[in-house]
């Protein structure tokens, strides 16, 4: 009878193990390209426990994002394009989505999960911006999009002014650690969303002194020159590879409190490289709509679920996230507005791929567009390029394949004009103050404009402070 009960529970226990909500990390680095990673061939960087996330997972060998920051996490948080959420800029209110958007944050905690966020988020500061307003009951960090400083800057806790703790990409991992340990024993969705390689180049010592006299070998093929300067370059794969030892930190965690099984990993970028340094051959950096302005790493991993060393060669992009992850938990999606994104679990999770091959992805900043189809990319001056053979795009295939182009344009045509129907040609969103549900708001100076005998310390107004100004 004990023997059987024994076996009772071990069935139950292995069924319960098996049914339960699996927990969620999500990495997204900035300003960190597809190029700047080992797993990609980029023999002058190190990058092994990111690089085991596609060895013990999923590779996405086509996946897109947007040409710069707050577009991308705006697709990520709500499974649609940006545009249709209002997000026109990347500061002064225009990183900002819509107030009538739901996030994966307001999805997964309905759900039942603890929601937490890390780092950077640039999608709005004041409440109900904020992400305490949507859907993270934890955030640890800075809202705006460049920060100036990361060894112990000031940052904010779920809205307090606090001071941080030494590097920062180190202290958002060891908060987000302890949350994961805080919520062990229900499910989590936690978001570390990096603030490095962006701008200012600072690392610990101990990773750019591996650099200091390094030779670097590795260089990008469209722009022969180091752009910033070999130092720049240096100081970025620095932290690249103090964001690879973080990452290992995260992966060490869950398996010493033994839910790395039942956790679904993900690791993207949000736009290509600050700098045009190596990025296989592809054209374009961060700011492009170019294939190296918007191509970058999709790793994802779950034991449990996902087979390991799978390559997923499909087009894929940051709108497909929030519904991926919504169909892997098992959460029933019932949203009031259309997705963009589709449910790509089909194919990893070893059943028969539900596809549709004629989708395209669109990519989309300050008026330059460009569309992605399964093969080919049609490009802001309306050229039509072979991607599967030519992502440097220098064959313009436009004479040999014009249905293909004519076909990728008409499509290309009826977006622009639903970018210019949701778009409004003014933002008239105000920043609300004091609201009466958050305790902190905070007023920083690249939400204001300047008048009078006052100027901007920088021309992106997410930079600078107002100063003083006299002729």
């Amino acid at each position: 009878m004990r023997f059987f009960v024994t076996i009772l529970f071990v069935c139950l226990s292995t069924l319960f193990a098996e049914s339960a909500k699996p927990n969620i990390v999500i990495f997204l680095t900035d300003d960190q390209g597809w190029g700047d990673l080992s797993i990609n061939g980029n023999k002058d960087i190190s990058t092994p426990h990111i690089d085991s996330l596609a060895r013990d997972g999923a590779l996405f060998e086509n996946f897109y994002v947007q040409p710069v920051c707050s577009p991308t996490r705006a697709e990520l948080l709500t499974g649609r394009y940006a545009f249709r959420s209002g997000v026109r800029s990347t500061s002064e209110g225009g990183e900002r989505f819509n107030l009538d958007e739901t996030t994966i944050a307001d999805v997964f905690r309905s759900a039942g999960y603890a929601t937490g966020a890390f780092g950077k988020w640039h999608s709005g500061m004041q409440y109900p911006y904020h992400p305490n307003g949507r859907g993270f009951d934890e955030f640890y960090g800075f809202c705006s999009g460049h920060w100036g400083n990361y060894y112990s800057p000031m940052l904010e806790h779920n809205g307090k002014i606090v001071k941080g703790e030494d590097f920062c990409v180190d202290d958002f991992t060891s908060k987000a650690m302890d949350f994961i340990e805080e919520n062990k024993e229900k499910p989590f969705l936690v978001y570390l969303p990096y603030n490095t390689p962006h701008s200012p180049m600072q690392v610990p010592d101990r990773f750019w002194e591996k650099y200091l006299d390094k030779t670097l070998t590795m260089k990008n093929t469209y722009n022969k020159k180091w752009g910033h300067g070999e130092d720049f370059v240096k100081a970025a794969l620095a932290m690249c590879e103090n964001i690879d030892w973080n990452v290992g930190r995260v992966l060490n965690k869950l398996d010493e409190l033994q839910i790395a099984d039942n956790t679904i990993v993900l690791y993207f970028s949000d736009n290509g490289p600050n700098s045009p340094r190596w990025n296989g051959e592809m054209k374009g950096k961060k700011g492009s709509v170019d294939e190296g302005g918007v191509r970058t790493p999709l790793h994802l991993r779950w034991p449990q679920k996902v087979a390991k060393a799978q390559v997923v060669n499909e087009v894929t992009g940051a709108v497909d996230l929030l519904p991926t992850l919504v169909s892997m938990a098992g959460i029933e999606l019932r949203l009031d507005k259309k997705l963009d994104g589709v449910d790509v679990s089909s194919l990893i999770n070893g059943s028969k791929p539900q596809w549709n091959d004629q989708r395209s992805l669109l990519a989309y900043w300050r008026g330059k567009a460009t569309l992605r189809s399964k093969d080919y990319r049609l490009d802001a001056q309306g050229r039509l390029y072979d991607m599967r053979n030519d992502r440097a795009q220098k064959n313009d295939l436009s004479k040999k394949l014009p249905e293909i182009q004519n076909s990728l344009k008409q499509e290309l045509q009826i977006l622009l004009s639903e970018v210019e129907k949701e778009l409004e040609p003014t933002d008239e969103r105000p920043f609300v103050i004091c609201h009466k549900e958050f305790k902190w708001t905070q007023i920083p100076a690249r939400d204001g404009e300047a008048h009078g005998g006052i100027k901007r310390s920088n021309r992106y107004p997410n930079c600078s402070f107002f100063s003083n100004w006299t002729s």
